[in-house]
């Protein structure tokens, strides 16, 4: 499989005023809250996140689907970007929050097989 953009995440320190927002805006349904606060929207098609763990920023970022996470992003440190959330295995994604060079937020994933 190659590199796809998969969607995207909003993360929120109001997650009140982004559902509220995003929800009207686009039609958005969103699920119970993970234990670490993420929110799946319609399903499976992006989520939305408390940031209020990692610094209560928003922001909204792409995310692009990739085979190994790790290697990922191992490739991008090399290339000169830097890690904004390090690698999360949720049970049912891993991921991560990179920036690019130029300082812009972007992701990586990849879906977990069901066992």
């Amino acid at each position: 499989m190659g590199n796809r953009v998969a969607g995207s995440v909003n993360g929120a320190s109001s997650l009140q005023a982004a559902r509220s927002f995003y929800g009207p805006l686009f039609g958005w349904t969103f699920g119970e809250p993970s234990p670490v606060g993420y929110r799946m929207v319609n399903g499976d098609k992006g989520g939305l996140w408390d940031t209020t763990w990692v610094g209560g920023k928003s922001w909204a970022i792409f995310y692009v689907q990739v085979d190994d996470v790790k290697a990922a992003i191992a490739q991008a440190e090399s290339l000169g970007a830097s890690v904004a959330v390090p690698f999360v295995d949720n049970g049912t994604i891993e991921f991560a929050h990179l920036l690019d060079p130029q300082g812009s937020r972007f992701g990586v994933w990849r879906p977990k097989q069901s066992t």
